[in-house]
């Protein structure tokens, strides 16, 4: 996809331009991952040094927490080109359009600093071995001191970012919708609905997988279920964004 965007100039659009973004987030956050994922299986050694675990945790964490809010700057778009599409030129300029995606890339970039810093931080007692190491907080397991204050303050800024983004998208796909039930014809509802659904369905997967990590699956503690949702969010969703984003 990027191949095809950049050098095409039909494709240097605000739309398209997101649209790479986000399969350049979906590549690095996967290529983080897996490579070292397959190379553990492969060779039986699975190892990882502090200053790898400490890295694949601020890349990790910077893509997941980047890709959230270019979801909702996307959404800000379909919201422009649908409600106002004579003014698309103008609302969606190109300046507005690096903003949006330099500022995602920003406060991706602060939160895993945040988390990656304030997590390796604490002491250590020993090696040990765990199932994963997508989320963050699997590191606790390894912790000889009390890090429960900073497990709450940890979740609490995941989830007031979650319900910013979930906010803004909601907020810039409710006109959608009432503007699309208020077209007259048929033809012109499923060309409307053409351009947001596949959003929607990268939206509700992506966001349903990260509600149940810091919202849900922390009230029933089920360490069984957060090992299968995490890979679930952090690999299988990102592999299937271009099926459902082309």
């Amino acid at each position: 996809m990027l191949l095809l965007i950049l050098p095409d100039p039909r494709f240097h659009t605000p739309m398209y331009f997101l649209l790479s973004q986000l399969s350049l987030m979906d590549m690095m956050l996967v290529s983080t991952i897996v490579p070292q994922m397959a190379a553990d299986y492969l060779t039986g050694l699975k190892p990882i040094s502090p200053a790898g675990c400490g890295l694949q945790i601020f890349v990790s964490l910077t893509l997941g927490g980047g890709e959230s809010f270019l979801l909702a700057a996307k959404s800000y778009d379909r919201y422009v080109a649908i409600c106002h599409p004579l003014c698309y030129p103008i609302l969606m300029n190109q300046k507005l359009c690096l903003h949006m995606t330099t500022g995602s890339w920003l406060l991706g970039k602060v939160d895993g600093l945040m988390q990656a810093g304030s997590i390796l931080r604490f002491p250590y007692c020993h090696y040990q071995e765990l199932n994963q190491l997508y989320e963050a907080t699997y590191l606790k397991h390894l912790a000889c001191s009390d890090t429960r204050i900073f497990l709450f303050f940890m979740y609490a800024c995941c989830i007031i970012m979650l319900l910013i983004s979930l906010s803004l998208i909601s907020a810039s796909y409710s006109p959608v919708l009432v503007a699309v039930l208020h077209m007259g014809s048929t033809a012109t509802h499923k060309k409307s609905f053409a351009t947001c659904y596949s959003h929607l369905d990268v939206v509700g997967l992506f966001y349903g997988a990260m509600i149940f990590i810091y919202m849900l699956s922390k009230s029933y503690s089920s360490v069984a279920h957060e090992e299968v949702v995490s890979p679930f969010y952090t690999i299988f969703i990102h592999v299937l964004n271009p099926f459902y984003t082309v």
